[in-house]
């Protein structure tokens, strides 16, 4: 595969990504008001993380930049590894694929940081307004839009079970994006393909 293949995945994901994103984020409302039950185990449901994956957050005052400039370090990082790549030739497709999946969904949450914060406003209660002159941040500082929700099954652990036992559960509980999405199936294609992506010709 050569790069400008490479870039076109990464380019689409992007697209899709943010379009999905500035959609949901100027139809939806945050939180319960904005849901809608596609069907009984996928709903869109607007939310905003504030930090790394699962909601996790950096504390204090300059987490959330940290956790930013971060993020561009290792997507200027893994656009290297895309690049060095294809121009080994050698490499295989399911390796560049995979890297051009991983560079597009960090690229896309990375634009949410640096950006959403400056051009929308708060989603709570109202639809946001992009470009907006009362923004809900600053440079840096965005949330980013998550939307997909699998709730697939749910139901109540059994009694017998020490500590959690009688609580009730959900599968699948988390709330992503297409961003997350291309990740998730980059590192899914190193790891269940690992031979096949890291093949060298001799």
């Amino acid at each position: 595969m050569n790069l400008r293949n490479a870039y076109l995945i990464v380019f689409l994901i992007l697209l899709a990504d943010q379009f999905t994103k500035i959609f949901i984020k100027t139809n939806f409302v945050y939180g319960e008001v904005g849901q809608i039950d596609v069907t009984n185990w996928f709903k869109i449901l607007l939310i905003e993380n504030e930090g790394m994956a699962w909601g996790t957050v950096i504390p204090g005052e300059y987490g959330k930049l940290f956790l930013t400039l971060f993020r561009l370090i290792a997507v200027t990082g893994i656009g290297y590894w895309l690049w060095d790549s294809v121009e080994r030739k050698h490499s295989s497709n399911y390796l560049i694929v995979a890297i051009s999946l991983i560079l597009a969904g960090a690229f896309g949450n990375i634009i949410d940081s640096v950006f959403y914060g400056v051009i929308f406003d708060d989603s709570y209660g109202h639809l946001a307004i992009l470009f907006t002159d009362k923004p809900y941040g600053t440079w840096f500082h965005g949330k980013v839009v998550d939307m997909l929700y699998f709730p697939l099954f749910e139901g109540n652990w059994p009694s017998w079970i020490p500590v959690i036992g009688g609580n009730q559960f959900k599968f699948f509980n988390a709330i992503f994006n297409i961003a997350d999405m291309a990740i998730s199936t980059g590192v899914g294609i190193l790891i269940f393909f690992n031979k096949k992506a890291f093949h060298h010709q001799h």
